[in-house]
């Protein structure tokens, strides 16, 4: 396991990203009560639950699709607030929808730049640059999925998850936020998706992963927030919990702990 004993750069022990008793409600609907989890630089955090439980509301409040009626979220020890997704960059927040956000009539180059496609000068596109760039990327991943210059609509479900990671990775931002990575994938591109966040851990990255995959979590986590009922209910380390808690948590047959434990030093 990565060690996870570094915090925010220039301010260790602090945490990359912390949400501290969010609420959200849509209407009369509370799909939020009570959320708290901290990242920290060099983890894999998992966010595990039923459906219903509130992960990926929570999932948009950090990055900026949703704000929260009550709490607050911090990025290195500092508040922020978010008014729409596209601040999440600037927060330094890379983030892998479940629906991806590929556009299916444009090639792999091109979904992979957008948000950030490479000019020359103000007006024009550098395609040479952004293909090159796309493909390095993809070289560094060990993604083999054809020509940069492949329309998306053209790969299969699992090709265009790995494509969906590999746009996030391009950014190079230290907070990576994912949701059901593995959904569509099988057996060797799930763990192709495993060696890639293992190795942005190594770098250093802050990881948060919602997912229904527990050989998935319990292979590359570090720790686990387990959510019930719009509520984080507790955090566990993975090396000093079992499947058979984290699904008590879950169901509620047992009840979670009040305190977080902190990342291993």
């Amino acid at each position: 396991m990565a060690s996870q004993r570094e915090g925010a750069p220039g301010n260790p022990g602090v945490p990359a990203l912390e949400l501290r008793s969010i609420g959200k409600s849509f209407g009369n609907v509370r799909a939020l009560t009570n959320v708290s989890l901290s990242a920290y630089p060099g983890e894999i955090h998992a966010i595990v639950g039923d459906n219903g439980a509130g992960k990926s509301t929570t999932m948009k409040v950090m990055c900026g699709i949703h704000r929260g009626d009550s709490g607050e979220m911090l990025v290195g020890g500092n508040p922020i607030v978010m008014h729409d997704p596209s601040e999440a960059q600037r927060h330094g927040i890379a983030v892998v929808h479940q629906d991806l956000a590929l556009v299916e009539c444009l090639d792999i180059a091109t979904n992979m730049s957008l948000g950030a496609i490479p000019r020359r000068g103000r007006f024009f596109l550098d395609r040479p640059r952004m293909e090159r760039e796309a493909a390095k990327v993809l070289d560094d991943l060990r993604i083999r999925v054809g020509s940069v210059r492949t329309q998306i609509g053209l790969l299969s479900g699992g090709e265009r998850q790995i494509v969906a990671v590999a746009r996030a990775v391009r950014l190079n931002l230290p907070i990576m936020l994912l949701d059901e990575p593995t959904a569509a994938l099988g057996v060797r591109e799930t763990a192709h998706v495993g060696n890639i966040l293992r190795d942005l851990r190594a770098r250093g990255k802050t990881i948060l992963c919602i997912s229904h995959d527990f050989d998935f979590v319990f292979r590359h986590a570090d720790r686990i927030t387990v959510m019930r009922l719009g509520n984080s209910i507790a955090t566990r380390r993975v090396a000093e919990t079992t499947r058979d808690e984290i699904v008590g948590l879950i169901t509620g047959a047992i009840k979670g702990a009040a305190s977080e434990p902190e990342p291993l030093s």
